[in-house]
């Protein structure tokens, strides 16, 4: 990161361009001469203004960047950025409570939306009765086609927040989400409904991939992981605590109540967040200040001095629209990473899909409502994941900086954390698989959930905070392919699990997924070692 803000001090080319035109200008007896050289040195400002955002997100650095915008801003009247690095309009300055009550509301529309991808599993054998299907690979894939809908909507989602801001984001997509679930309660056949169900993912997405955006735009590298932990509980605790909820509404109720209670929450909280929600994203922030000083000083000169003045708004989208495949397949620490989280969330998805089958009428001989209370290990081991792993991230970036050094993205690494993450996973597969297989007392195979879920929780918080610190600029495009990834794989491991179980038995089929989370447990040391090697030799332009 220093070595973005290296670069921007280090290169006079600027402010030598400015000093020659300054002279020019003063020499000068002809107006219409001053106005020429004028818009030059406007133009020329604003092609370094792009050379420095773009140096700087390369490296992965919003601070480097506002100082690149403010030295600009300093020198060009027509450039318009934060009042200083103590702005009070800049998310970052904003009081703690302000931040927190802007976390809390993204959370729980990121708990909200992961919900309805489990929360009526335990009503799956009623539907599939009411819709007369007998098929297991479509009962496991109309739960998880919610996760396909998941892939698809970060493609839109993030670059659209990083055109539009994130507030107007969040707010359309919370109303979209709404009328998708009622659509889904009304579902008339199995077509009707697995169509309604993708539509929920698609739209429930968005604040799942922009909430790490938001995050990044409100709070430094040593506060973050905190935040990130809050945040993130809601993938991870909502596919697993809604069946505990929607088991008892499907025993006593009916599997349609669960989508209408759904709605119903959803509604709440897409009120709330018309009138709560506050945009967080810079450039947005100061687009907006920029259209105010324009109508008040009638000056159309004025710009944004946090945006690439060199591309349309057009080009702007296209790019951000591309942008989440390019750093997905054209950046190795995305990619390597991105298989590592997908495939861990897909045992997830897998396992809780399976729920159903194997507590129920298969291993364990349960209830509807007490299938559902099956599901309270794995939010036990997210909740404990969560709060362990978020501090001791932020405990190794402090760690650095007590030393009066700068924090590198590699310091999300530790290699404890690593070893911790990568041997409760692979071991409690094995756990579980064998337990469930000789039909071991039920408890057994719920704490090796629980750990399993400790340690995807491990995996989950070091990777995403170290992905947005390597790339802080483009955080919500990177999770964004992150999360279009996982959502592939979560969405058809599932519905690949049946066939294996069926054929391999649960003891051989956990243990087979335990070993392939042990060949890619390594992925994250990789990086600590040769993380910022790696990303200095595969820069490209976002």
């Amino acid at each position: 990161m220093a070595a973005a803000a290296e670069k921007v001090e280090e290169n006079p080319a600027p402010q030598r361009d400015i000093a020659e035109k300054d002279n020019a200008s003063h020499t000068s007896t002809n107006d219409d001469d001053d106005d020429s050289t004028d818009r030059v040195d406007q133009n020329s400002l604003r092609r370094h203004i792009s050379i420095a955002s773009a140096e700087a997100a390369a490296a992965g650095a919003a601070a480097e960047m506002s100082m690149a915008a403010e030295s600009i801003v300093q020198t060009d009247p027509n450039a318009i950025g934060w009042d200083g690095p103590d702005d009070p309009a800049n998310p970052m300055n904003w009081p703690d409570n302000k931040k927190w009550a802007t976390v809390i509301l993204i959370s729980l529309m990121t708990i909200l939306t992961p919900l309805g991808s489990s929360m009526f599993a335990p009503g799956v054998p009623d539907i599939m009765a009411e819709f007369k299907s007998r098929d297991e690979t479509l009962a496991t894939f109309v739960v998880s086609v919610y996760v396909l809908g998941f892939a698809f909507g970060p493609l839109l989602a993030a670059p659209m927040s990083e055109i539009y801001g994130r507030a107007i984001c969040y707010n359309v997509a919370n109303v979209a989400f709404v009328i998708f679930t009622v659509g889904t309660a009304l579902s008339q056949n199995m077509g009707m409904m697995i169509a309604f169900r993708f539509l929920m993912g698609f739209a429930g997405s968005t604040p799942i991939t922009n909430g790490s955006g938001s995050i990044a735009d409100m709070f430094p590298i040593e506060k973050r992981g905190r935040a990130m932990s809050v945040w993130a509980m809601g993938p991870m605790l909502g596919p697993c605590i809604g069946p505990v909820a929607g088991g008892y509404l499907v025993q006593y109720l009916n599997w349609r109540w669960v989508f209408w209670i759904m709605a119903m929450a959803g509604g709440a909280i897409s009120l709330a967040g018309l009138f709560l929600v506050n945009e967080t994203y810079h450039p947005k922030l100061v687009g907006n200040k920029v259209r105010k000083l324009r109508k008040e000083t009638g000056n159309p000169d004025l710009y944004n001095a946090l945006e690439d003045q060199t591309t349309t708004e057009k080009m702007r989208l296209k790019l951000a629209i591309i942008r989440p495949l390019k750093i997905l397949f054209m950046l190795p620490s995305v990619s390597l990473m991105s298989l590592y989280v997908a495939v861990i969330y897909g045992i997830l998805y897998l396992m809780i899909s399976t729920f159903t089958f194997v507590f129920g009428a298969n291993q364990y001989g349960f209830s509807t409502g007490t299938v559902g209370l099956s599901y309270i290990p794995t939010g036990i081991g997210c909740i404990v994941g969560m709060v362990l792993f978020g501090a001791l991230t932020d405990m190794e970036v402090k760690k650095r900086q007590k030393k009066g050094e700068t924090p590198v993205p590699e310091d999300r690494l530790a290699i404890y954390m690593i070893v911790l993450t990568g041997v409760t996973t692979a071991v409690s597969l094995f756990w579980y698989g064998w337990s469930v297989q000789q039909k071991v007392h039920w408890i057994c195979p719920m704490i090796a959930v629980a750990v399993f879920c400790f340690g995807l929780m491990g995996v989950m918080m070091t990777v995403q905070i170290y992905l947005i610190d390597c790339y802080i600029q483009y955080a919500a495009s990177v999770i964004a392919a992150l999360t279009v990834f996982r959502s592939i794989v979560g969405a058809f491991l599932p519905m690949a699990g049946l066939s294996m179980y069926n054929k391999l038995g649960y003891g051989w089929g956990n243990s087979l997924l335990g070993f392939l989370c042990l060949i890619l447990a390594p992925a994250p040391l990789f990086f600590w070692k040769y993380g910022a090697r790696i990303r200095a030799r595969f820069q490209i332009k976002l």
